[in-house]
């Protein structure tokens, strides 16, 4: 994922910084508890397509 992309991506729900998680291909918010997914490098910042996070994966 392009380093670029990333300083400019922001949470669609509370508009916090996200974390990339490059094995998972996830975009991750801590504070929503929401896992983004990221399909052929294209980011999926919509709500209904993002996975409630586990505790442990925080």
């Amino acid at each position: 994922m392009d380093a670029r992309l990333l300083d400019i991506l922001v949470c669609p729900i509370c508009k916090a910084n996200l974390e990339y998680r490059k094995v998972e291909a996830e975009l991750v918010c801590k504070p929503c508890r929401l896992a983004f997914p990221v399909r052929d490098g294209i980011p999926i910042m919509l709500q209904d397509e993002a996975r409630p996070l586990a505790a442990d994966e925080i």
